[in-house]
């Protein structure tokens, strides 16, 4: 599972692995702040409802804050798999953070710690303390979420933020830093003038840096605005300040220097550390975490720390970084060496050779220094002890390499590089503090490119500068190769090395023009890869899948799931694959873009063009036979679908239960994946793979509404199945993107292809397919206006389904032709119909299948009048939908059940219902079903004597049924709008009135 950020110490952000999380609506981003506010404790309902309505929530709140926690819920399931984040609790729910990060947590946590820093008189770590949590603010406190009981608490959280910036005010002035804080302090002053102590600050700043009618100047203006806003005098702190000022007390001076003592100078003292990177950006939270080292000191076991990270990353950066901040933390000495792990021409250094470098700079003299490596060891450690000195061990090979190099006293610290992680070995016998190094963040990425290439081309254009910082996928080494090349290429634009570097086949060679380039690095972590993980890291980088699990791995292979997992995590050791969070119960795993080319060029150098072919097939052949487990768990069996005849690859039925357990889910989750294997498979000619997966996954397209997904899918597909002289391929691809065009209102379009189609699957004897494409037509004719056609179509598919022993899609036609029979007047029929849809979709245990037909019921129960009923169906169908995390279905439902209890004269909660409707169609952005729900609202409107908000809302519904060419409804509501417009009654029962 992702570890997800939230941040409101300034606008509400939420991301999970440096992906945003975007929230729907001001209700969402409300509710989820007065969470934030309140981590692991529960929130009741009543008071959520008031914030949400600011005091003033509606007879239906507890349903809409239902409604909107379920929506958040499937956010935060869909876009991370995070489903026990929120957690319902009497009276109301609960934010469970876990591992998850709140800033504003953090932000406290920071402060408590340097309170505590400065009270044991631990200046420069209070200060450290300070600095990091002012830096985690980005503006005003969860600004633009306008709920009172949210500003009140962004008011506390401010408060805090300005004491704390007056603690560490008060820190820099004991270091000496009065000069430069006077110019900041003053703009603080002026923007928080009754703040007392940040203006005796103001004040002693400015004695200090000789400025004594400065200082006496700001007492005056502070006292006179204190005068004029609150009639008050400043405090006693204030004028004993200002009488200390006048008297030129001694007590204003600096104080006294108390750092420790100077070491013996008769004793060696090392300097080895390289010159601190002038081009060094960010990582705040990393250096806080190194920071926890120096609170090991002189405690029961030698402080360790381990930075990891794939080549480029900054590992060395970062270490010297530290090391120079805390220097002075080490007064006997800082020890550093490279010890060549990774080395493409050097053999790694030996252990022995890097003691008599450390024993020399020790003070010892040569003859002195023991040949034998243990004796070295030995005499490192003696010459060490009661020494405090920081020992740097940068580039390790292994455990074994810096093992000899290790004090043996707590009063040293040990920080050490490599690629490979040690934790196994150092755990446990050390005070270990391990650092997984991932890529900077985009603000800390252009950050690094504006220093590197020294000019304003970055500023001048931030999307350039966003772009070219994913390209390198923000790894420093390439930030700062990108960087170099525009500083030495001054005519170039940001948009010209852009350009060059999205083209997949030259960035590598765009990144690595020399011995020390990206290409280098990355050949070093995959040189000394055993032959096996070698393979896998080629295989699993030519395939277009952004994340995979390890069932994607053993496919590749042809191997046991549980060997693939191991030669993946390998691969995760060698800081060549990034680990994700559990998705479906298994652990996920992702290429950086950069690491994903490399492979891909290993793979085609290596392996050749054939052994690829080979292993796509493989990789499709898995991920088609868990789409169609997924889709027959859905629709109760193998219905809806055209057979293929793509050899399938199934996998043990344990590993299949625990993957498409919810197979929503599964799709969810694999949904990049699908489509870029359709692609990858398209332009191979793979056809078979490309039109089956892509018809299998419509399951994913159509709940979710990934409508371009959908259609890129499609399309993609026939091409190839044309290329290749796929007829049954072709015509499962009309059929498809006939039923998308539908779906989108273009039944022209639709038509065309479905009659293209249709002759296809005559021709080759296709019955299920046959079907599919009759009922289909069933709806273009419906559109057309010809519903005599329209029910001889959906007849004449209902016998092919029956025929075929498709119950799901006789279903689904029977309440197809439920809806026609509505439209023609006879609601009876209608009933009979839909009622007919819900027990055969009740025999098969589908609820989307349920879902729909119980949504048609209730529709011919509207029309009847009978709302009492009509309201149980649309109940019903609504906890179908919102169980299934059907997005369109819940638009529909919603829609129907305001119409069912405005007919009831409940209009207060059909009001409500609408505008969730309405909310819910703009979030699958679907025209049709938008006017549908207006249309709803307004009528609720018009009920409730609100003409204008009716005609507004009626007009609304007008254009977007004008858009959409449904003429018919937009004549019925045009109707509506004259009667509004000129006073008289609105008959709102034409609305049910039979299409002509």
């Amino acid at each position: 599972m992702l570890q997800v950020v939230f941040r409101i110490l300034g606008p509400l952000d939420i991301s999970a692995d440096g992906r945003p999380v975007v929230l729907q609506g001001a209700r969402q981003r409300t509710i989820m702040s007065m969470l934030l506010l309140a981590p692991g404790r529960v929130v009741s309902v009543d008071t959520l409802a008031d914030a949400v309505w600011h005091g003033n929530p509606p007879a239906t709140a507890r349903n809409q804050i239902a409604i909107c926690l379920s929506g958040l819920r499937k956010t935060l399931k869909t876009t991370v798999g995070i489903d026990d984040l929120l957690v319902t609790s009497h009276p109301g729910y609960m934010l469970h953070t876990g591992e998850h990060r709140i800033d504003a947590v953090e932000f406290e946590e920071s402060a408590a710690q340097g309170r505590e820093a400065a009270r044991r008189g631990r200046t420069e770590e209070a200060r450290a303390h300070f600095e990091e949590a002012l830096a985690m603010w980005r503006g005003p406190a969860l600004a633009g979420i306008t709920a009172e009981r949210v500003e009140a608490e962004a008011e506390r959280l401010t408060e805090l933020r300005l004491a704390v910036y007056e603690q560490l005010t008060a820190l820099r002035l004991d270091l000496g830093q009065h000069r430069e804080l006077i110019g900041e302090l003053t703009a603080f002053v002026r923007a928080n003038p009754l703040r007392e102590q940040a203006l005796a600050q103001l004040m002693l700043a400015h004695y200090r840096a000789g400025r004594r009618a400065e200082a006496l100047e700001a007492y005056r203006d502070g006292a006179r605005l204190l005068a004029e806003e609150l009639g008050i005098d400043p405090g006693p702190a204030v004028q004993e300040l200002h009488e200390d000022l006048l008297a030129d007390s001694p007590k204003l001076a600096l104080p006294t220097d108390t750092a420790a003592a100077q070491p013996d100078p008769a004793t060696a003292v090392p300097a080895h550390l390289p010159p601190a990177p002038a081009s060094f950006t960010g990582r705040h939270k990393e250096l806080a975490t190194l920071d926890r080292l120096l609170e090991q000191l002189d405690g029961s076991s030698l402080p360790v720390g381990s930075i990891t990270g794939t080549g480029g990353v900054g590992k060395t950066a970062l270490a010297v970084h530290w090391s120079h901040q805390v220097a002075a933390r080490f007064p006997d000495g800082q020890l550093f060496a490279d010890l060549r792990g990774y080395d493409e021409e050097e053999e790694p250094r030996r252990p022995s050779a890097v003691l008599d470098r450390f024993l020399r700079a020790l003070g010892v003299p040569g003859p002195q220094i023991p040949a034998d490596q243990v004796e070295r060891t030995a005499l490192f450690r003696s010459v060490l002890d009661n020494r405090r000195v920081l020992i740097v061990l940068d580039n390790a090979r292994s455990f074994e390499q810096i093992r000899p190099l290790l004090p043996g006293t707590s009063g040293c610290c040990v920080l050490v590089t490599s690629r490979d992680s040690m934790s196994s070995r150092l755990a446990g016998d050390y005070a270990f503090v391990p650092l997984n190094l991932a890529s900077l963040e985009q603000d800390e990425s252009i950050v690094l490119l504006s220093r590197v290439a020294g000019d304003d081309r970055f500023a001048a254009d931030p999307a350039g500068a966003a772009r070219l910082s994913e390209l390198c996928d923000r790894l420093p080494l390439a930030l700062r190769i990108a960087a170099a090349r525009l500083a030495a290429k001054p005519h170039w634009t940001v948009r010209t090395l852009v350009s060059r570097l999205e083209d997949q086949h030259r960035r590598l060679d765009e990144l690595s023009l020399d011995a020390r380039g990206v290409r280098a690095g990355l050949r070093l972590s995959y040189r000394d890869l055993p032959a096996d993980t070698a393979r896998m890291f080629r295989l699993l980088g030519s395939l277009n899948v952004p994340e995979f699990s390890g069932w994607a791995g053993a496919a590749l292979l042809g191997i046991d799931q549980v060997d693939a997992e191991d030669l993946i995590e390998q691969l995760v050791d060698a800081q060549l694959l990034e680990p994700l969070s559990a998705g479906v119960g298994h652990v996920r795993y992702r290429f950086q873009d950069l690491l994903r080319l490399f492979a891909r060029e290993c793979a085609l150098a290596e392996d050749g063009e054939e052994e690829l072919r080979a292993a796509l097939r493989r990789a499709c052949a898995v991920w088609l036979g868990l789409a169609k487990e997924a889709h027959r768990r859905l629709y109760g069996g193998d219905y809806t679908l055209v057979q293929g005849s793509a050899p399938l690859r199934t996998l043990p039925s344990h590993l299949v239960d625990s993957l498409v357990e919810d197979p929503m889910e599964w799709f969810e989750a694999e949904r990049y994946s699908i489509t870029g294997l359709v692609q990858q498979a398209a332009r191979e000619d793979e056809s078979a793979y490309a039109w089956d997966l892509a018809m299998t996954s419509v399951t994913l397209f159509q709940n979710r509404n990934y409508l371009e997904d959908w259609r890129e899918c499609g399309e993609a597909a026939l091409a190839a199945v044309r290329r290749t002289g796929d007829r049954l391929g072709e015509a499962a691809m009309l059929h498809s993107l006939g039923t998308l065009e539908i779906i989108q209102y273009e039944h022209a379009s639709a038509y065309e292809r479905l009659v293209l189609a249709l002759s296809l699957f005559e021709e080759l004897g296709q019955d299920e397919g046959r079907a599919l494409v009759l009922r289909n037509l069933a709806m273009c004719e419906r559109d057309r206006g010809d519903p005599a056609r329209a029910v001889e179509r959906g007849r004449r598919s209902l016998e092919l389904f029956r025929a075929v022993g498709d119950p799901y899609a006789e279903a689904h036609v029977l309440g197809l032709l439920a809806q026609i029979e509505l439209e023609r007047g006879d609601a009876q029929a209608s009933l009979v119909l839909s009622s007919e849809a819900v027990a055969r979709s009740r025999g098969l245990g589908s609820v989307r299948s349920e879902a729909q037909s119980t949504l048609r019921l209730a529709n011919a129960l509207i029309h009847q009048g009978d709302g009492v009923r009509a309201e149980e169906a649309g109940r019903r169908a609504l906890e179908l939908v919102l169980g299934s995390g059907d997005r369109r279905g819940e638009a529909h439902v919603l829609r129907a059940l305001g119409e069912a209890l405005w007919r009831q004269g409940k209009l207060e909660e059909a009001e409500a219902v609408a505008r969730d409707a309405l909310q819910a169609a703009e979030q699958v952005s679907d025209v049709y079903l938008r006017a549908r729900a207006a249309v709803v609202l307004g009528s609720v409107q018009a009920l409730r004597s609100d003409r204008s908000g009716a005609a507004s809302t009626f007009k609304s519904a007008a254009d977007l049924f004008t858009e959409v060419g449904a003429r018919d409804w937009r004549a019925r509501v045009e109707q509506l709008l004259v009667a509004l417009a000129e006073g008289e009654p609105v008959d709102l029962q034409g609305l049910f009135a039979p299409q002509p």
